[in-house]
Formats: structure tokens, C-alpha cells, sequence
């Protein structure tokens, strides 16, 4: 099954991939763990999205798409995954439909998570982390919806939408009522 979660910062997309992963048997795959291991390991992907990310730039798509593209190479990603991260506009969808062999892209179900912002951006600033003030966490939900907004039309078809509040495991519970629903979850009998 293959996967594309998509949400705002703070909507439980990593939290969720971490249960999905287990419940469902495939890599979740997120674009933020690919720059760092890349950048750590020194590899030449790595020592181009390291200039962009030194001087605070957003990583040009050919970079990130390259990652993307080797990490669903890997033998763990052939029977799916769960992606996090990427595509994040209409053009990297179009990058991604092109790394797959399916005609029609080959992505199975498009996740939306979705939560009022009020919510995440409580979440965020939750965590502590320094960077994460108020301002700069709303203008990130911005960001997002003017960027996603474009990439949901794209993926109507295949977008199922989840509303993010909730216990962990009543969020999961959804998405698996979801796919159920969407008849994906006839291939995965722990379902």
C-alpha cells in the first residue's frame, strides 16, 4: 500500500506513521529523516541540501525528490510505504507519479490529516522548542495551506480526510475505517 500523508505542523502525521507502520508492515518514509541521515552520512544529496539548509533556504526540489527516489529504490519500499514529507506541491506529485511504474502515479490513498489550528499550534508550542514561538508557528500553518491547498485538488480522487483530535489511537482508528472504506485494506488481513 502506498501512502502519502499529508497535514499541517503539528496535525500527529509522524505519530500516526509510527502506528500505521506497525499495523500495515511499510517504511514510513519522511522527507525531514532523509536530510539527516543524508547530511550525516556526507552523501553528495546530503552536501547539497546542506547549502541550502546552512543559509536557511528551502531545498530545491531535484534534491529532495533524489532522496525520495533512491529511499523508495530500497527492497523494504517495494511492497509500500507511508510518505511523509513529499510531495509538498502539485509539481513534486508530479515528480513522485514519475518515480513510480503505476501510469496513474501509484499512490493508493492520500492522508489528510486535519485539526483547527488553534489545536496545533497548542501542540507545538507543547514541545518547547525554542524556534517554536507562536508567530513562527502560525505563519508555518500559512505556509502549508497556501502550498497544500493546490496539492489536495490534485489528489481528490484519492484523498482521504482525517480529523486529526483526538487519542493517538483513536486518530489511527480512522485512518484504518478509512481505508477499509476505500476497499484498500481487503490486501492487508491485520486489518
Amino acid at each position: 500500500m502506498r501512502l502519502v500523508l499529508i497535514g499541517p505542523p503539528g496535525a500527529g502525521k509522524g505519530t500516526q506513521a509510527a502506528i500505521l507502520r506497525n499495523d500495515l508492515g511499510i517504511p514510513h518514509i519522511s522527507t525531514g529523516d532523509l536530510f539527516r541521515e543524508h547530511v550525516s552520512r556526507r552523501t553528495p544529496l546530503g552536501q547539497d541540501a546542506q547549502r541550502y539548509l546552512d543559509t536557511g533556504e528551502l531545498v530545491p526540489d531535484h534534491v529532495t525528490g533524489g532522496m525520495v527516489r533512491q529511499r523508495l529504490a530500497e527492497p523494504d519500499a517495494q511492497r509500500g510505504f507511508l510518505l511523509d514529507g513529499f510531495p509538498r506541491t502539485v509539481r513534486q506529485a508530479g515528480e513522485l507519479g514519475a518515480m513510480l511504474p503505476d501510469p496513474d502515479g501509484g499512490i493508493d490513498a492520500v492522508l489528510e490529516f486535519t485539526a483547527p489550528e488553534d489545536v496545533v499550534v497548542g501542540r507545538l508550542l507543547s514541545r518547547g522548542r525554542a524556534d517554536d514561538t507562536e508567530q513562527v508557528i502560525r505563519h508555518r500553518q500559512q505556509i502549508y495551506r497556501s502550498q497544500t491547498a493546490p496539492l489536495l485538488a490534485h489528489y481528490a480522487a484519492r484523498l482521504l480526510t482525517i480529523h486529526a483530535v483526538g487519542s493517538a489511537e483513536q486518530i489511527s482508528e480512522r485512518v484504518l475505517t478509512a481505508l477499509r472504506e476505500r476497499g484498500l485494506a481487503r490486501a492487508w488481513p491485520a486489518l
